[in-house]
């Protein structure tokens, strides 16, 4: 595709959604949903099908339900802003551009639930964007206690360990505590941050709560499909011809993703970021982006013929085997002999064949992990090692 075309097409695409950058009285849509009761707020947000944009997908409404069904008096709304995933940097355009959105989405929540703190978990890279956050919660503040919502947020900075992207991981650390995760049950909408029960949605997902009680939950539904409802914000990288951040409806072929952003020599895209799923060119056509397909927490990371499959999984194997807590067996010891598996295969001290033991231990890893980093490392391993297998030796 030719690259007036491909603007073009890119132009169409962007357009059918057009909600998390577009221009929206913040305000007065918290407005409307305190003027509702709470229950109505939930409806909307079940009735839209809005699934967590971090790449989990759990139904949000549901959350919220069962976080408004929880006893306790005090309860709390938690924006995981801890984009640490490589390859996803489109939580950090939405803070830094529409933090307002955010803000006014756990405000909604927080109504819903009836929550009286909240706060913004920051990635710890992501200082610069700190002491805007916190002029902007303090602004809300005012806002909330004028508009009679009792509701106060604040910034809390992360130190920079992806393992506090996981929920529990991540209350540990805002209470003080060495980040690793909780066993579950019991889930954070009963006991949550300071055993409170508590909601905890990823940045661009409470920034579609808030356009859903503007727009309507007909509006959203009316975006992707019916199993993937609504738009996505991406973040494209790699060997990309059009690179950034982009919104776009769920439901797109990877054909059609390609299309828009490949460089023409396209062998694989990495969905999902490091803990995502490699796609080969030969499945592009076959592969839907969204929950019925591929799931992403947005990170799109395209590769061309240039790249050696096999030293990108070694970057993806030595970034979890430095980011494990080492809290479970299955995944501190895991990652560190499937990094020394493909380097014993590259090296020739270990046959081609002795993948298929390693991919045994990626499958077992998914299953006995305690959390999402040693659960999700089979994504990769194994959809590289599946497409790519003449890649991993000499």
């Amino acid at each position: 595709m030719k690259s007036g075309d491909k603007s073009k097409r890119l132009k169409e695409f962007e357009e059918k959604v057009n909600l998390i950058f577009r221009e929206t009285d913040c305000v007065e849509v918290l407005k409307k949903a305190l003027r509702g009761d709470p229950r109505a707020i939930i409806k909307e947000i079940i009735d839209s099908g809005l699934r967590g944009r971090g790449g989990a997908g759990f139904p949000t409404g549901i959350k919220w339900k069962g976080a408004a069904e929880a006893a306790g008096g005090n309860k709390c709304v938690i924006c995981n802003a801890d984009e640490g995933e490589p390859g996803t940097f489109k939580d950090r355009r939405i803070l830094d551009e529409q933090p307002d959105k955010v803000i006014a989405g756990m405000g909604i929540c927080a109504r819903a639930i009836g929550a009286t703190e909240g706060y913004i978990y920051l990635r710890g890279e992501y200082t610069f964007l700190f002491s805007k956050l916190s002029a902007k919660c303090e602004a809300w503040n005012a806002i909330f206690k004028e508009k009679g919502l009792n509701f106060r947020t604040s910034v809390r900075s992360g130190s920079g360990a992806y393992v506090c992207g996981e929920e529990t991981a991540l209350f540990e650390s805002m209470e003080g505590n060495r980040g690793e995760p909780r066993n579950k049950p019991p889930f954070p909408v009963t006991i949550g941050y300071s055993n409170l029960p508590t909601v905890i949605n990823n940045v661009e997902t409470l920034a579609y709560t808030t356009m859903i009680i503007s727009d309507g939950p007909e509006s959203f539904k009316s975006i992707g499909t019916k199993d993937s409802m609504g738009g996505k914000v991406f973040s494209v990288s790699g060997d990309a011809s059009v690179k950034g951040v982009f919104e776009l409806p769920l439901g797109m072929t990877l054909q059609e993703f390609v299309d828009l952003f490949g460089d023409s020599d396209t062998k694989a895209v990495q969905v999902g970021g490091s803990s995502g799923t490699c796609v080969p060119r030969k499945n592009f056509a076959d592969t839907i982006i969204g929950f019925e397909g591929v799931p992403t927490g947005g990170s799109m990371m395209l590769f061309n013929s240039s790249r050696s499959m096999y030293h990108v999984l070694k970057n993806y194997l030595e970034f979890f085997e430095e980011e494990s807590c080492g809290q479970c067996t299955p995944c501190r010891v895991g990652c560190q002999q499937l990094l020394k598996g493909i380097e014993a295969i590259r090296s020739g001290e270990r046959p081609l064949s002795y993948l298929e033991r390693l991919r045994d231990l990626a499958r077992v890893m998914s299953i006995a992990s305690k959390c999402g980093l040693g659960q999700s490392l089979a994504n990769p391993f194994n959809s590289i090692t599946q497409h790519f297998r003449e890649e991993i030796c000499y």
